[in-house]
């Protein structure tokens, strides 16, 4: 079992872990503007664990 960090933010690696789902669906998801929200950082994509949290709980 993998540790996530709430203190950082998360990987799509991270993310993938976290909601149980492939990280190609994430990068799909992204392209689709339909995951959780996502942030660019130089060459790196980076999640908020808040961000994802939130977006987790609006899923019906």
């Amino acid at each position: 079992m993998t540790l996530i960090s709430m203190d950082r933010t998360w990987t799509p690696e991270d993310v993938s872990t976290y909601l149980g789902v492939p990280v190609a669906t994430l990068y799909q998801w992204r392209h689709k503007r339909k995951g959780p929200k996502s942030r660019r950082v130089g060459k790196h994509i980076r999640y908020k664990p808040d961000d994802v949290r939130a977006w987790f709980e609006d899923q019906e």
